[in-house]
């Protein structure tokens, strides 16, 4: 009976979430993560199994669509002109996390988190404001970066807890620069296939009039699966694989619209707001204090700090102040990297458990109402635009 609940309980939340959104004018995800807070709160949702499952694939879902998302055109006009400028801002971001870390006596475990990435939000904001945003398009592709960077450093960091500095951790080091270097290698190496043998993309990926079995769809998702499935036996955050199948159907099958259509569909219409569900179901309100509050408010101040502080010091000149702002915003999201760093350090007993919270408060908190400032803040710019 308890499942019989947990289905209609999901299910109704993904049917009611877009007229909710509407009705008080806020966006999806905000709406979806606060029910799910509170159906995890009445009980209605929990940590079952095939929902742990399956929110884990609408998070790796969502890694895929972001893939799908990066303006290739966009990319080169940044490694052409802001090279120099994204170095820089990552730099910055680093330098002033440890400044702060320093100053409050932080452990490594907020040097880590704090100028964390991850791309969930930004797709949010894409679907919301369109690809068109140059604030948007040059947050995605900062982002790609950055996530790149932080898989990096959760990688090395999971190591260094997890084995020390001896062997094994080397190993791990090693195993990711290799996997990185070889999506690379890959990539370039269907680019000169397809090329030479063009037919082959349509054998692949048929036009609209050949697909009778819907071959687009099995060849787009049994290649994400393949991807995660390798990258998961490398023990590797297989994001890093779902980002890489995105970015090959972007690379060669960009023209396919139908087909980018079918997938976005099916993301964001089903296993995408699980994810949020779920991830506002774990957040445990009857366990929370005044002082795991105030400490879940100082790391999300920190975080927007750091990251307007940076901005403007590396996009002040291409962006301008009201663009600027609503990047260092955008980028200001790092929710799911930021619980995943919580559990992990909160596991080998790094963290203690009122911080833990405090790591999935401010992740939470963060999504929500930065996710409502970057609205009004759209709205006020935009208006003062026109005017």
């Amino acid at each position: 009976m308890e499942k019989f609940f947990l289905i209609i309980s999901i299910c109704s939340i993904i049917m009611f979430s877009p007229s909710l959104s509407k009705l008080f004018r806020t966006p999806v995800v905000v709406v979806e993560i606060c029910l799910g807070l509170i159906a995890g709160y009445f009980g209605l949702i929990y940590a079952d199994e095939t929902l742990i499952l399956i929110a884990k694939f609408g998070f790796v879902y969502l890694m895929f669509l972001a893939g799908l998302e990066i303006n290739l055109k966009l990319v080169k006009i940044i490694k052409a002109t802001l090279a120099i400028n994204v170095i820089l801002y990552f730099v910055f971001l680093y330098s002033i996390s440890g400044l702060i870390c320093w100053i409050f006596n932080l452990g490594i475990t907020y040097f880590v988190a704090l100028p964390i990435f991850s791309l969930g939000m930004i797709m949010m904001l894409i679907k919301e404001y369109g690809k068109d945003e140059p604030w948007l398009n040059l947050a995605l592709s900062i982002g790609v970066v950055g996530e790149v960077i932080s898989i990096l450093a959760l990688t090395l960091f999971s190591g260094w807890v997890e084995y020390g500095f001896n062997l094994n951790f080397f190993i791990s080091i090693l195993t990711i620069v290799g996997v990185v270097l070889l999506t690379i290698l890959g990539l370039r190496l269907f680019y000169i296939i397809f090329w030479w043998y063009p037919e082959l993309k349509k054998f692949l990926v048929p036009d609209s009039h050949d697909n009778r079995f819907d071959q687009d769809i099995r060849f787009s998702i049994s290649s994400l699966l393949i991807l995660v499935a390798i990258m998961y036996a490398l023990k590797i955050d297989v994001v890093l694989g779902a980002f890489a199948a995105g970015l090959f159907f972007k690379m060669f099958f960009y023209q396919k619209h139908e087909l980018i259509e079918k997938i976005e569909s099916f993301g964001f219409g089903f296993f995408v707001p699980i994810f949020f569900i779920y991830t506002g179901s774990t957040v445990k309100l009857d366990m929370l204090t005044y002082d795991i509050f105030e400490h879940a408010l100082f790391i999300m101040a920190a975080i927007i700090l750091i990251r307007l502080i940076s901005s403007y010091l590396a996009f002040y000149k291409y962006l301008k102040f009201k663009q600027t702002m609503l990047f260092a915003l955008s980028d200001s999201m790092p929710l799911t990297f930021l619980v995943a760093i919580a559990m992990l350090t909160y596991n080998y007993g790094l963290i203690t458990q009122a911080e833990y919270f405090s790591f999935i408060i401010a992740s939470m908190i963060d999504g929500l109402v930065l996710m409502l400032i970057i609205r009004k803040l759209h709205k006020i710019f935009s208006l003062k635009i026109k005017n």
